[in-house]
This record gives C-alpha cells, structure tokens and sequence, in this order.
C-alpha cells in the first residue's frame, strides 16, 4: 500500500498537464510557465475545492487559457543548464539576498495535519490551507478515506487498528454531516430572498464547523505555498531535523521538485557542510532541550487550571512608547523627551494623538502604521486544535506549540448536542483517545495522527497590537468559527480590562463582540453572490 494516491489522467490532459505542473503523479510539484494572476487564482480556488491543483486547472482554468503556444514546453523534465550566474553568486560568494529574487508556487498535496502546520511555521511565506468549511472529509481519494498512513505505523503490530479506528471516525464523520444538514435546515429556515447557492453553502459550512472536531489530525489537507527561494531553504533545513518522519521525507518530495525550477537557491539544504549540518544543530538543541525539561518536570506532574486564555506577559508602560512612536517622526526631539512629555500629558492629549493617527478606518484593511509594534501582548491558550489550525497561520507573532494529546479534554459544540448526536461524538472522542495511547509508547511522534480536532492544544503566542488588530478584527468577524471567535473576544477583552491598554483596544474598532449568528456564513455568501452578479 503506497503512501499517496496518485491520480490518473487521459493521454490529453497529460500532455497539457505536463507543461505547467513539475510533474504528474507525485503530491508535490511546483506551478511554471502560467500567469501570476493565474498561479495566484488557482490557490485562491484550491482552498475551497475537494479537487486536486492539478484537476482544478483541468476543471475550472484550462478553457479560458490560450496554452496552443505552449505546446513544445515540457515542465515535467528538470532545467538542463547550472544557471551559472546565480550559481557563482549565490552558492560561491554566499550571497543569500539573491535567493529573495526568486519565487516558486508549489502545491502540496495530501499532508496531513500535523505536516500542515509544520510547512506553514516561516514567516516569509504566503499559504492557502484547504478548508475544512468549505469540503466534506466523507469524500475518497482512490478508494480510501482522507488521512495519512505512516508506513512505519502500518507495518507494524498496530497498523490494522490504525486502519480500523480511523476509518471508523470518518465513517461517523460520513454518518453525521447530512444529518446535520437537515438539523440545520429545519432550525434555520431560508430566507425568502436567499438563493439556493447561498443558503446551500451556509448550511454546509455551520453542519462542517459543528462536526469538523471528529477528524482526526491526521487527515491530509492540499496547501499551496509561494515563498522565495531564501524562504524554501530555511523551511527545508527545518523539515530534515523534524521529528515527524512524514515532514522528513515529505522534505526530499519538495527539494526534488524546487530543484526544477530553481536549483542553485536549494543546492546547499542536503550538502554535509552547510544545510545537514543545519538541521543536525537543529535537531541536537530540541533533543537535548526535551531531555533536560523531562529532568525538571517529570511526567505526571500536574498542570493547574487553565481558562480559554491567559495574558501572562505585558508592558504596562507600552501605551506611552506607542504615542511616542507615534509623534516622533514629526518632530526633531529626542525620543526619551518624547516618552517624558507623554507620561505628564493628560488622557485627553494623548487620545487626541491616538486618534488623529489611527484617523477614520471605514474597514479592517484600513491599518495604522508602525507605532502600534510597540506595544505586546503574550497569551496563553487553551483551544481546540481546530482552532488553532486557523489563529497559528497568522505569521507575524512569535508561536509555540505543545504536543497534541488526549490529555487537556476536547471541545463538543452545543450544535452537536441539539441535533441529538452527543453520543457518537463522544464515543469517536474515546476511539480516538485510545488509540493515541496504544501508538504513544511505539510511535510517540507519529501518536498524534490519532487525535480529533476537537481535543484541545495548548499553545504561547506573542504578538504586537497591529498584528494583534489584524488578527483579532479577522477572526472576531460573524462568519468566522465560534472556537476562535471565542479566543480572539477574550483576547481583546484582556488587552483591555487586564492590561489597561484602553487606547489600543479603541483603536481594534472592528473586533466584533456579539454572540454566535445563526448562519455564520450567511452574509459572507450574500455578499458574496452580489459580487457575482455585478460582475456578470
């Protein structure tokens, strides 16, 4: 039994296929020879589609493509020259700001969960997650239900009960999504002005949500990456000292495919003295971290009570530095006068800088400058795992994560207790508790696989008030996810009532406080559907 499913194609598509796609049968290949606007739209579709990157072009792109002059292009066979400029610049003189010169759209098809978050760690990359909102997980890829099967795991003594269990929680996953449907429908009724589409779509996405913490973190996602050639680099180094053998191996499928497109900027990720020497410094300082810490904290101790989330860490005085960041290019003091003037001003000559620099935001996209880096804010959290999939993928903060696990409880929403179907859910919960356990002791890195998205992770996260303002105002929103619309409400509270920072918490206008909607996604579809329309 393979690891990944490959897909198959008539002689036809194979020989378009092939002039824009790195390869054909691997999940991981990079896009050449398209548009931007083309690459950029075909990961904006990928993901809130079931489809494959590949299929999706197939499907929904190639008619409105003119590719006659393509027809000689064969993108499947690697570059045959050294490229020998980059090459002398880059590898010999060490000339890494070459490396930002270069970008790369790759697919990645068919990584779990687990992997998902480990591609999306850097910072200077942008990613497009497939949804678990958008698609239904009941669906088959050659045959088999969407989750990863660690090759390690299945030749061994556990690896028929890996198969059984999780099929198993998707087989209630598959049992309760239409059932769900139908209990939203009938307590949601649609409006006579809503169209089929819209309606539709706002009932899959509140039954997806319900029901999305069955899964398990091992189900496969497609994300689509771009990053440049420095950034690629960095996030291959780190996937060879990864623990998880699938983000290792997973690691090679990417090198091999950048290295069609771009081969001098990834030339130094496998070679002894740079990039493995990389990865074994990385690798050594989280073995040698982990022992130490089991030193000091033996297993079983006790973790105290934790709520949604914590503040742990802030600078009552950050206000004061942020409005004098805030005046500071406009006058010729220096900026210890500034901080001294602003400490003795009144509340009313400060807010008046405040809000002549934040100025009249009529949307969220409306962001006020660098001033507001100056503040911080650390939080501890303790959220379903399905709600941190959504707030890690914001890169501009400083997160960790720990280990996920059975062990902090899980999250059951109250819509899976109104349509009756707390049993299931509680018994797929157990299913997938105990298997964690039978795999921790053999397999401890590859263990989490077993866990649903409804358990809860504990993670830091340390951000500034702009991050924070983006971040909150996103995912506060009605049509976001009433897991982590829940932490970003109470993150904003904290920044408030906890820290005082009553002039950063004004200035986060469009954090949205009320209470869950009865169709998140309602009047994201209508507004959606209306752009439709004024477009045709």
């Amino acid at each position: 039994m393979t690891v990944y499913v490959a897909e198959q194609w008539t002689d036809d598509e194979a020989d378009v296929l092939r002039r824009y796609f790195t390869n054909l049968d691997q999940p991981v290949f990079a896009l050449v020879n398209l548009p931007e606007v083309v690459k950029g739209a075909l990961f904006a579709r990928y993901s809130r589609s079931p489809k494959s990157l590949r299929r999706l072009f197939l499907d929904e792109f190639l008619s409105d493509l003119d590719v006659s002059g393509d027809a000689s292009i064969d993108a499947t066979v690697g570059l045959s020259h050294a490229e020998r400029l980059y090459h002398r610049i880059f590898f010999e003189y060490g000339d890494d700001s070459v490396a930002q010169l270069g970008g790369v759209h790759l697919a990645c098809e068919q990584a779990s969960n687990l992997l998902t978050k480990v591609l999306e760690w850097g910072r200077l990359m942008s990613y497009l997650e497939q949804s678990t909102r958008y698609i239904a997980y009941d669906t088959r890829i050659g045959g088999r239900y969407r989750y990863y099967r660690d090759p390690a795991v299945l030749n061994s003594v556990h690896g028929t009960r890996y198969v059984g269990d999780m099929d198993r929680l998707f087989d209630t996953y598959a049992d309760l999504v239409p059932r769900m449907q139908d209990f939203v429908r009938a307590q949601f009724p649609k409006h006579p002005d809503d169209s089929d589409l819209v309606y539709r779509q706002a009932v899959k996405a509140k039954a997806f949500d319900a029901l999305r913490g069955l899964l398990p973190a091992a189900s496969i996602s497609n994300v689509g990456i771009y990053g440049t050639g420095q950034a690629y680099e960095a996030l291959l180094m780190r996937m060879r000292a990864h623990p998880l053998p699938e983000a290792r191996y997973y690691a090679d499928l990417m090198l091999g495919e950048l290295r069609k497109v771009i081969p001098s900027f990834v030339e130094r990720v496998d070679r002894q003295d740079r990039g493995v020497q990389w990865s074994e410094y990385l690798q050594a300082t989280a073995e040698d971290t982990s022992d130490v810490v089991a030193a000091l904290f033996p297993e079983g101790t006790i973790a105290d009570p934790a709520p949604l989330v914590r503040l742990v860490d802030f600078d009552p005085d950050a206000e004061i530095k942020m409005i004098a960041s805030m005046i500071y290019p406009h006058t010729h003091l220096p900026e210890e006068q500034i901080e001294r003037t602003v400490a003795s001003m009144g509340h009313d000559d400060r807010m008046a800088v405040v809000r002549a620099y934040v100025g009249d935001r009529r949307n969220r996209r409306h962001k006020p400058g660098r001033a507001l880096e100056q503040p911080f804010y650390k939080f501890d959290v303790l959220v379903d795992y399905g709600a941190f999939r959504d707030l890690q993928r914001h890169r501009m903060l400083t997160i960790d994560w720990q280990s996920l696990s059975p062990y902090h409880g899980y999250t059951r929403p109250a819509l899976v207790d109104a349509a009756g179907m707390a049993d299931p859910f509680d018994e797929a919960m157990r299913r997938s508790a105990a298997l964690h356990d039978v795999l921790a002791e053999d397999f401890p890195d590859q263990a989490p696989y077993a866990i649903s998205l409804a358990y809860k992770i504990r993670f830091s996260m340390n951000i500034n008030a702009r991050a924070a303002m983006h971040m909150l105002e996103l995912r506060t929103t009605p049509q976001g996810h009433p897991s982590y619309r829940e932490v970003g409400q109470e993150m904003h509270r904290l920044i408030a009532e906890e820290a005082g920072h009553h002039a950063v918490a004004e200035m986060m206008r469009f954090v949205d406080h009320s209470p869950e909607t009865d169709l998140e996604r309602l009047q994201a579809e209508r507004r959606a559907e209306g752009r439709r329309s004024a477009s045709s």
